[in-house]
């Protein structure tokens, strides 16, 4: 005999392991993108639409792809917004993202080279080096082919490289 708690006591189990292991992975993620507050606002939003979205997924295996993608979009939908925004109130579409908490002169340095990138070379970076996922994942989230990952990760190296070198960093 089942019930209808124990079927939903199950899925709070199953919710609780995706936190558990894909919380912080999905946080450093997008702070690499933003800055700590709007980290933790668009996060909470991720979360939300992948409780909303985890009845539709198809392919389980397929996980870490589809939590990444909703990553991305929701990274880029609050850019969008603050860019439209931010041209709308004072007619510039440059933003530049800082987090003056940041304590570390390596870190610093590093989130400040980061956040220098453009978003689409950043945004490969974190996905492929910092978040470990193989170019053809990169593909999948960023909706872009393979190639394009790979000329899109050339280009991010040479930028942070001559960033790097810019802040004394290098040769």
């Amino acid at each position: 005999m089942s019930c209808w708690w124990c079927a939903l006591s199950w899925e709070s189990v199953r919710l609780a392991e995706l936190l558990a292991r894909w919380r912080r992975p999905v946080w450093i993620y997008v702070r690499r993108m933003l800055d700590a507050d709007r980290a933790d606002d668009v996060t909470q939003e991720i979360w939300l639409a992948v409780v909303r979205g985890l009845p539709r997924l198809r392919a389980p295996g397929r996980f870490a792809p589809w939590l990444f993608t909703i990553a991305r979009r929701s990274v880029t939908d609050r850019l969008r917004g603050e860019y439209a925004q931010e041209e709308k109130t004072s007619g510039f579409g440059d933003m530049v993202v800082e987090d003056p908490a940041e304590a570390m002169v390596d870190r610093a340095a590093l989130v400040s080279v980061l956040s220098a990138l453009p978003v689409l070379e950043r945004e490969i970076l974190v996905l492929f080096y910092l978040e470990d996922l193989p170019v053809e994942e990169c593909a999948d989230i960023c909706q872009i082919p393979a190639g394009t990952v790979k000329s899109r990760l050339n280009r991010a190296r040479r930028l942070l490289r001559e960033h790097l070198e810019e802040k004394g960093y290098g040769p």
